[in-house]
């Protein structure tokens, strides 16, 4: 399959609503709003979400085969994101905050198992070079030896991250790592 990625602005935003309110609003509501500082709950993410679109105060990169958007991944600086699941046990852990972090990837259902996730995570790491680059952060499941169901693997799959040269640094959960990645900031022309 050839993908292409876009980030997520005013005028993917109308593609990007489209895919999540094909999805009931992901997740009983999220609109992809957890890991900002916070929601305004089910009922107001929508809102919520396309506020920060317009004030550029949220990023991801979005998938699409052809016309239709089919997934995205969600990254952004720490401050932008500071939720974090697991947290106590990553802050016991932490030497410095990244400047990136990536949090979420939400695919299409009847797209899971196409390579959407990874086309997102190649495309978040583009965005992130053009935006300035820097040393980014994820928080991948490990899902080695064991069956995972895709819809609850939203923080990626640990050998998908390696896959894309991330490292591990640490374990923060059963299955669950702390990677890293150190981006190059490139050209944005």
């Amino acid at each position: 399959m050839t993908f292409s990625t876009k980030p997520l602005d005013i005028t993917t935003w109308p593609d990007f609503a489209a895919l999540v309110e094909r999805h009931n609003g992901v997740w009983g509501g999220c609109w992809c709003m957890a890991f900002h500082a916070k929601g305004a709950g089910a009922a107001g993410n929508r809102d919520a979400k396309e506020a920060r679109v317009r004030e550029g105060s949220t990023h991801a990169s979005l998938v699409f085969d052809g016309p239709a958007c089919v997934g995205w991944c969600q990254f952004g600086p720490t401050g932008e994101l500071p939720r974090i699941k697991h947290r106590r046990t990553y802050e016991e852990g932490l030497a410095a905050l990244p400047d990136w972090r990536i949090t979420c990837f939400f695919i299409d259902k009847a797209r899971r198992g196409e390579g959407v996730a990874a086309a997102a995570l190649a495309g978040a790491l583009a965005e992130i070079g053009r935006l300035g680059g820097g040393t980014v952060e994820s928080y991948p499941e490990d899902t080695a030896g064991r069956k995972v169901a895709s819809a609850f693997l939203h923080n990626g799959t640990l050998a998908m991250f390696e896959r894309q040269g991330f490292s591990r640094n640490r374990q923060i959960g059963k299955h669950r790592w702390v990677v890293e990645k150190r981006v190059v900031a490139r050209d944005s022309r």
